[in-house]
């Protein structure tokens, strides 16, 4: 009898370690199901050297690896002119940033990103034929940003940044430019 009574027991145990087990996967599952953010967006961008504001296309996945801590990879596309519109540079940038969150509302943070950039030069206003070129290139970023929730599962992202890249060289007077830009981002967050 005693026996009997073990297994039974053991069968009572396994069960209730099974339901716990279940429980506590589907709390963790619900909270990952959460973890993830895709937030396509619109914003302007400015160089610093220039005075003209380009608006530009983003899309974003952030996830949440601790509390107080964010990761986001991201690409976009802008543009912009310089040297009296002779030379047009067109970027696709992915970016990978961690994000401090102190609290839900706002962030802050750095990163870094892969600039692919086309220099198309405009040959009806340069003296001299020059070949357009893509170059590949590293930069650094610093921004932060406010959340505001629309709905249980969407809400408003704003962002801003300064992107910091080294002194570009072009074919044109002068040799190098400063090719440092502000963007300001409006996405919409859709969590998932």
């Amino acid at each position: 009898m005693l026996i009997a009574k073990r297994k039974v027991l053991g069968l009572a145990d396994r069960a209730v370690l099974a339901m716990l087990f279940f429980l506590v996967l589907l709390l963790l599952g619900i909270q990952v199901a959460r973890a993830a953010e895709v937030i396509p967006g619109v914003g302007l961008t400015k160089p610093v050297e220039g005075d003209e504001a380009k608006v530009f296309g983003s899309l974003a996945l952030r996830g949440k690896i601790l509390p107080f801590l964010e990761d986001e990879i991201g690409v976009a596309y802008r543009s912009e002119n310089r040297f009296e519109e002779r030379l047009r540079l067109r970027m696709w940038p992915v970016t990978a940033t961690l994000w401090l969150v102190p609290v839900p509302a706002v962030y802050a943070g750095a990163g870094v990103g892969w600039y692919h950039v086309t220099y198309d030069y405009d040959q009806d206003k340069i003296a001299f034929p020059v070949s357009d070129e893509t170059k590949q290139e590293f930069g650094v970023h610093l921004g932060g940003g406010l959340k505001f929730p629309l709905a249980p599962s969407a809400g408003l992202d704003l962002n801003g940044r300064y992107v910091m890249m080294r002194y570009q060289e072009s074919r044109l007077v002068p040799e190098k430019f400063d090719p440092d830009f502000w963007s300001t981002t409006l996405g919409l967050a859709i969590r998932f």
